[in-house]
């Protein structure tokens, strides 16, 4: 798998074997272990996730009112990634603050999700790149 920029199939190919190595009980490295604990709190994707070839297939359009399994998985790991390495500065405390607030880090990624989303339109719409004082910005009002 290309490590900065993916294709869509390696990303959802990475997810369904990922999760195959989970349920067989196989050694995961530490990416696919954290992918594994956000999938298992995702119980609603596990059909998805043990269909490879349905997954590689399945479209998922703002039209059709559905979510996309792997995008919010990856923004999962790319949240985790953020908090663990505090970049950009800030986050770890906020979603610290947050998940005591919300009880529940599940939720504190989502709410921190709906930021990034949300930075992440407007950079794309703007063809510019993303902005994380407007990301911190955002997240600064959820606490």
């Amino acid at each position: 798998m290309a490590i900065f920029n993916p294709s869509r199939e390696e990303v959802r190919r990475f997810f369904c074997n990922t999760w195959k190595k989970r349920v067989n009980n196989q050694i995961l490295d530490s990416m696919e272990n954290l992918a594994g604990d956000w999938m298992e709190q995702h119980p609603e994707y596990h059909k998805l996730l043990t269909d490879p070839e349905g997954a590689l297939g399945q479209d998922y359009t703002p039209e059709r009112g559905e979510t996309n399994p792997f995008l919010h998985l990856s923004m999962h790991l790319s949240i985790s990634e953020q908090i663990s390495i505090d970049q950009p500065s800030g986050i770890r405390e906020i979603a610290e603050k947050l998940t005591k607030t919300l009880g529940s880090e599940h939720e504190a990624q989502h709410r921190i999700m709906e930021c990034l989303g949300q930075v992440m339109w407007e950079a794309q719409r703007e063809g510019k790149p993303l902005d994380p004082e407007s990301y911190l910005e955002s997240l600064r009002k959820l606490v």
